[in-house]
This record gives C-alpha cells, structure tokens and sequence, in this order.
C-alpha cells in the first residue's frame, strides 16, 4: 500500500516520542484493519501457539491470555503486518531507513479480569540492542483511560536496564549477569513520575520505545480489551545474548549469529521501505 510517514506521523510526534518514549496516534489503523485483526485474534484464542500462555488462575475472575509469534500461521496477522501502515509508522518514529519485524504479541484481558500487567521494560526481555526499537499496542475495543497501559516519560533515556519480571506472579527473572536491577516500585511513588496513559478507541495506536517502563491495570469493567502489539526493529539493532532465557526464546536464532550482527533477515523480514526484501514482497 502507498503511505506517507510524515502525513501519519507530524513532526511533533516524532520530538514527543524522542522526548517521551511513548505516544498516541489517532485513527491510523482505520479501513478494515481492526476488524481483519479481531478476525486473527479470535483464532488465536481458539487455537493457541505453542507459546501461549494464560496468566489467570482456575478460580479466578475473567481471563488474561497472551501469545507471541504466530504471524506466519495466521493470515490476518500477517496482513497485518505486511500490508498495513504499521512499518511506516515504526520508521518514521525510530527515523530509521530500514525496519525489519520482529514479531507480533496477543495480549487479552476479558471482562473482569484482576491481574494488572507489572512494571517493566521490553528490551531485556529481547535478544536484541540498539536505539532505534518500537513497539506499537493497537487495541481492538474501547480502552477508557482508567483501564488503559501506563509509560514512565523519559524513562527510556534512563541508561539502566531492568530484571525482566514475569507476568504471573512479578517475579523477576532469573538473570545471572551484571548491569540489571530490580523495577522501581513507581505504584508506591508515583508522584515522583511523569506518567502517560490515554482513553483510547478502535484504530488508535500507543507507540513506544523497548526501553521506556510500563505496565497495564487490571480489567475489572464490562468490556474486552484485546491488545495486538508489534514490535519493530531499525537499522542499529543487533543481536545480544542475555544472561539467562529469553522471551521469545527463539532457541535456535543463536546458531550462526555473534553478538553484534545483524538479525536474520530470512526470520526478521525488512519491510521498509516497502519491498525492500523478498519477504516484504510476498
């Protein structure tokens, strides 16, 4: 499809997510892309990858299910992530020449869900380093801003790097290496913290930077909030090992990569400019 990044994305955007690490984009997924993802959402639900994972307890009020990695086996999400403005919009934010997907993650909390997502920061949850990195959270309903994902402003020009923590329980994971340390507990001094979160609709789409810290309430009201989020790489990423298991683990990515290459072209495809590999063409 023809885009045109600055026209999805003006240049106040682009300086409030250089400042910010996340912002908020009206309407840019309009024309039938909610409705293709739900399609591809309800599919996953009904038939989970094998990284599926499901954060709520038998017992337990509402469900909150996520999964990773199954855009190559569900057709709307592939369109999506091909077809769509999606890889503009990651290269006009990351100013990045060349953007490779990296993969897509299925985040839902259906009604009356109690779990709140805890803090944390993308990055070294990923076998991969670099500057220019986005993710992009499109929800498929309604989110009031009570219910919606928060951002630390600025957190993503921190210079630290945070323990992984694990969905079910917060618990951090187990890293055996120097340079990590625990999420601060910004619930417990939120005023000390510039946070971010929107009301948001169908078509709406929350950018951010791997780096900037995060976290999503629970879902205690009437309605879904299914999240489809895609993650973006630029053209300084590389390959990094992590001190412990990755997530995606991607168990077999690290044959035939060194820390410092460049991801895999033939599972990381380069979709900007569009085309620009056979992947991206296909």
């Amino acid at each position: 499809m023809t885009v045109d990044p600055p026209t999805l994305v003006p240049d106040r955007i682009v300086a409030d997510f250089r400042r910010d690490g996340a912002v908020v984009l009206r309407g840019v997924f309009a024309g039938g892309w909610i409705e293709t993802l739900a399609r591809g959402i309800e599919r996953n639900l009904a038939e989970p990858g094998p990284m599926a994972v499901g954060y709520t307890d038998d017992g337990r009020p509402g469900r909150f299910f996520g999964d990773y990695c199954n855009w190559q086996r569900i057709d709307e999400f592939r369109a999506f992530v091909t077809d769509s403005p999606a890889a503009a919009i990651a290269a006009r934010l990351m100013r990045s020449r060349r953007v490779q997907f990296f993969h897509e993650h299925v985040l839902v909390k259906e009604p009356g869900t109690a779990e709140q997502t805890p803090w944390h920061h993308d990055l070294p949850y990923y076998c991969v380093d670099g500057e220019q990195t986005l993710s992009l959270w499109t929800p498929l309903d309604a989110v009031p801003q009570d219910v919606c994902p928060r951002f630390v402003a600025g957190s993503h020009r921190w210079g630290r790097l945070f323990y992984p923590r694990k969905f079910k329980d917060g618990a951090d994971y187990e890293y055996a290496g120097p340079g990590y340390e625990p999420v601060p507990d910004i619930d417990g001094d939120v005023a000390s913290y510039r946070i971010l979160d929107w009301s948001l609709e169908p078509g709406d789409t929350i950018a951010f930077d791997f780096r900037t810290l995060h976290d999503a309430p629970p879902n205690p009201g009437p309605g879904r909030r299914r999240g489809f989020a895609t993650r973006w790489l630029g053209e300084d990423v590389r390959y990094r090992e992590r001190p412990g298991r990755p997530s995606p683990p991607y168990p077999e990515l690290g044959i035939g990569l060194a820390p410092g290459d460049r991801m895999r072209e033939d599972w990381f495809p380069v979709l900007w400019p569009h085309g620009a590999s056979g992947e991206a063409a296909a």
